[in-house]
């Protein structure tokens, strides 16, 4: 006869797990879109035509950043400077204007509560370099700022002349305009984020050090580049991602050296210089940093998760359940892997020099993308640890730490959620990790609500294409773009 408290047992676990798929099944048809109710925004006005003509120009002056100064065109940047100048006659007769270190720009404009902390609007003037013997590839000409009518063709179209001049346009119709805010506004453009300060002591560091000199100890917030609002349209996703970077991933490239006694490769050893570094790049692709599902993952799964098909509101609503099981997953896919753990790349490899000669030695730079809260010491340690080998030395090229997490809450953040909304129904908006680096981290010292957002909506060909050929940016999304920075001058300069 079966034991009664067996069958009871077995009753209760069916009673569970009947109420637990249940429960799912609720709450994963609960699972829709949430949004706040905001009262609607007064509609900002913009000249495209002028936008537009500005843009191209700025595109047409090549202010290309390069790793060693002496190679640099600085009077490319001194036109851009007096472009600039031209462009907008009441921002440079309104604004302070102060020249700081080799090429970057501080705008000041005085606001009229000075009890308030100032904010700052962050840009870069610089572009990198088109690759030699691309030209031709480009549909137009890449410095000529072609306008089709669709699109604004060149080099720095999307990185990020159309951000620094729609910003430039917002103040100088802000201005037109009669507005006055009440905080003070900086406007910050750097002249090296593309090449990371290499030349020197970076021009945003140098733009903070002047702020400090001027007083300014603390900012409200600093608006950058690094997210977007980037349009799906898959099967299981639709709609426009709006992305805004709260923090932003280090960069460190580690040389990993084996010595050895090189010689004639007739008479070869068991594993050359070469071989025992094979068995390190081995170990350190084998065992990589563990992943993590961050807080910013979890909140992109919560937005974007409300708007999947049903059988996948099943796993996003219950993603904190269901942790292993998707890491497991992430872990396999490149694009999502790297949001969830510090990335290893080997990129570069070096050994002999002629085919029959042993290496005396051989040497692989591997590039890390850290997770904040990951040091680039972290990462020599991990070599140290994996790599197995006392013999290797290891040189570190590059180093960029990892930014901190920008604080979320305050008129900053809300204010750009709101307008990054007030878009369309079809707007997901979440915080993220910004895979590459921006200026932004340098104000950190001094700016605890530090963004990054750009609000061009555009495809993923086009964002893909920013350091490559045929960058371009659609004419459709300049006005949208200086009025949701009219829009985000007014609110938060005030508040």
């Amino acid at each position: 006869m079966p034991n009664l408290t067996f069958i009871l047992f077995f009753q209760i676990c069916l009673l569970l797990c009947g109420a637990f798929v249940l429960y799912t099944v609720v709450k994963a048809a609960l699972f829709t879109p949430k949004r706040e109710e905001h009262s609607p925004l007064p509609e900002e006005t913009a000249d495209a035509q002028r936008i537009a003509a500005h843009l191209s120009g700025a595109i047409q002056i090549a202010t290309i950043s390069r790793p060693n100064k002496e190679d640099v065109d600085w009077g490319q940047f001194k036109a851009f400077r007096s472009y600039l100048q031209g462009c907008y006659p009441k921002l440079h007769a309104t604004l302070e204007r102060q020249d700081v270190s080799d090429a970057a720009l501080l705008f000041y404009w005085k606001g009229t509560n000075p009890a308030l902390q100032p904010m700052a609007l962050l840009s870069h003037q610089d572009v990198v370099p088109v690759s030699s013997g691309t030209e031709g590839d480009w549909v137009h000409p890449p410095f000529s700022g072609y306008n089709d009518g669709e699109y604004i063709w060149g080099r720095g179209a999307l990185d990020m002349k159309n951000h620094l001049i729609c910003v430039c346009e917002a103040v100088e119709d802000l201005i037109t305009e009669g507005f006055q805010p009440e905080r003070d506004v900086y406007l910050l453009f750097g002249h090296d984020e593309e090449v990371m300060g290499a030349a020197g002591v970076p021009g945003a560091v140098a733009l903070r050090e002047a702020l400090v000199e001027r007083g300014v100890t603390e900012l409200h917030s600093t608006l950058d580049e690094g997210g977007a609002m980037i349009s799906i349209d898959t099967s299981v996703l639709k709609g426009v991602l709006a992305g805004v970077g709260v923090a932003e991933k280090g960069y460190v490239s580690v040389a990993i050296t084996i010595p050895a006694k090189g010689g004639h490769s007739s008479q070869p050893p068991s594993h050359s210089a070469l071989g025992d570094l094979a068995k390190v790049i081995t170990r350190l692709e084998r065992h990589q940093f563990k992943a993590k599902m961050t807080p910013l993952m979890s909140a992109l799964l919560d937005s974007a998760g409300r708007r999947l098909p049903y059988y996948l509101k099943l796993v996003a609503c219950n993603h904190k359940l269901l942790r292993p099981l998707l890491l497991a997953v992430m872990k396999r896919i490149p694009a999502s892997a790297c949001m969830i753990r510090t990335t290893t790349a080997v990129t570069q490899c070096s050994g002999s020099p002629a085919d029959n000669v042993l290496p005396q030695k051989a040497t692989a730079v591997v590039n890390f993308r850290l997770m904040p809260g990951t040091t680039a010491e972290d990462v020599l340690a991990h070599i140290r640890k994996v790599g197995k080998n006392k013999k290797m030395i290891l040189e570190t090229q590059k180093c960029n730490e990892a930014s901190g997490y920008a604080a979320q809450e305050g008129s900053a953040f809300e204010t750009i959620e709101r307008l990054a909304e007030a878009r369309g129904d079809d707007v997901i908006f979440a915080p993220y990790l910004v895979m590459g680096g921006t200026d932004s981290r340098y104000y950190e010292p001094i700016c605890k609500h530090s963004f990054r957002f750009s609000p061009f909506q555009t495809k993923m060909e086009l964002i893909t294409a920013c350091h490559g050929t045929n960058e371009r940016c659609p004419v459709a999304e300049l006005p949208r773009a200086v009025g949701f920075f009219k829009a985000y001058v007014r609110q938060v300069s005030r508040q």
